[in-house]
């Protein structure tokens, strides 16, 4: 069989040429589309479900949220295991799937069983997905560096002015926002005068709920011209919410600020992040969408921090804290090093023991097709370019120049014995 698959690949130099120009610009064309990455993706298929319910404990949240929920979600097809979590004011529900299974299929189902499992739930308790990540989506840390601004100031610009600009990049799954001071309006209440006008603190949160509000009208036409009607009732301003009337005692109205204090503060907060122990910094983390490519996303995300970088208030800028497209670039830095070696030495092996320019071109010519072939199978099952996969094209780049050099010479000596 191998003796007539050689016979007629000298009959038919052409076509074996061909083919082997076919398989190296679909190797390439491969090379371009496969995605690029620092280390393997190996977290299980999962989908995380999150509900928050503040200021219960725990034991309530794992009675009246954790467990239902878990129970609703049972029965869903190609789910291996579902996990609880409970914790204070917060419930995590982990879901994973069988590895052949989609995961925007796996979401779908999720989310159905989702709305099926609100009537269980108490009111007001809504669920949520997370970003469609991975365990190592995280692929972009960055800070926002000030002199001249608080940690307050600077989660704000965070949260309202960089957050939703970088999750309009394509790849993005889901920036995540941490430290600094989550900025809210506090209302202190004085429990003896609530006690004395006779409320509760329900009343109080009633009032402020139905204050910060607007109101729907109709409209009315006036000189051929229609006007919409409608109430202002957004607070704007700590003093708005002060006046709030609760209640009216002898035809006197009982506002907010004569029960309580009213007080701009920062949301609670059960940690802190410190850089390098010079101090606490406030930023975000870019999560990659699964599937995508990492290096193009990083590489995206950086272009959208210089456009955002010149809306930003002056002395506010972005500090890369961790950068996964380093470890990308050296890595295939390091493929393209190994290659060079090779053809070099390669190249002078043959050329010294054999003299013989046409057996090494030979040897030359079989690397890179067998290279760029290999991606054809890394796109067909499915795996990144990554410190794994191009360590191991890297090692079998060997093998293959080893398994040349014997063919060659063995090819080389028998017409020599021939001849």
């Amino acid at each position: 069989m191998v003796g007539k698959l050689i016979s007629w690949s000298l009959r038919n130099r052409l076509v074996v040429l061909l083919i082997a120009a076919g398989m190296l610009g679909w190797g390439l064309f491969e090379v371009k589309k496969n995605p690029v990455d620092a280390i393997p993706d190996l977290s299980e298929n999962q989908v995380i479900v999150f509900t928050e319910w503040m200021g219960r404990s725990p034991q309530v949240i794992e009675d009246q949220v954790t467990y239902p929920l878990v129970s609703k979600f049972q029965g869903i097809p190609k789910l291996k295991n579902a996990r609880g979590v409970s914790m204070f004011g917060m419930s995590f529900v982990y879901l994973i799937f069988d590895d052949d299974a989609d995961i925007y299929w796996a979401r779908t189902r999720v989310a159905e069983r989702m709305n099926s499992a609100a009537g269980f739930l108490p009111e007001g308790v809504i669920p949520s997905m997370g970003p469609e990540g991975t365990g190592v989506g995280h692929i972009l840390w960055y800070t926002l560096d000030s002199k001249g601004m608080d940690l307050g100031e600077l989660r704000t610009i965070q949260d309202w002015y960089v957050r939703y600009p970088l999750q309009t990049v394509r790849g993005v799954a889901e920036v995540a926002s941490f430290g600094g001071f989550q900025k809210q309006y506090q209302v202190i209440i004085d429990p003896v005068k609530l006690s004395f006008y006779n409320l509760s603190m329900m009343d109080v949160l009633k009032v402020i709920k139905e204050n910060n509000n607007d109101a729907g009208g109709r409209k009315f036409e006036m000189n051929d011209m229609a006007f919409i009607v409608r109430g202002l009732g957004y607070l704007k301003s700590k003093e708005e919410l002060e006046n709030i009337a609760i209640t009216t005692e002898n035809n006197i109205p009982l506002r907010i600020r004569d029960i309580a204090t009213v007080q701009m503060g920062g949301d609670i907060r059960y940690g802190i992040f410190d850089e390098n122990g010079e101090g606490e910094k406030t930023g975000g983390i870019i999560v990659m969408r699964y599937g995508e490519n990492a290096d193009k996303v990083i590489h995206d995300v950086k272009a959208k921090m210089a456009e955002l970088q010149k809306s930003l208030p002056e002395g506010v800028s972005f500090n890369i804290a961790y950068d996964r497209s380093e470890l990308i670039e050296d890595s295939i830095a390091s493929v393209r090093k190994t290659l060079i070696e090779v053809f070099i030495s390669v190249s002078v092996v043959i050329l010294i023991f054999l003299f013989n320019w046409r057996s090494a071109l030979i040897i030359l010519i079989q690397i890179p097709i067998a290279v760029s072939s290999s991606f054809i199978l890394l796109n067909l099952f499915g795996f990144s370019s990554n410190i794994m996969s191009l360590t191991g094209i890297a090692l079998a780049i060997s093998v293959i120049v080893d398994d040349g050099i014997v063919m060659v010479e063995n090819a080389y000596r028998s017409l020599g014995m021939n001849s």
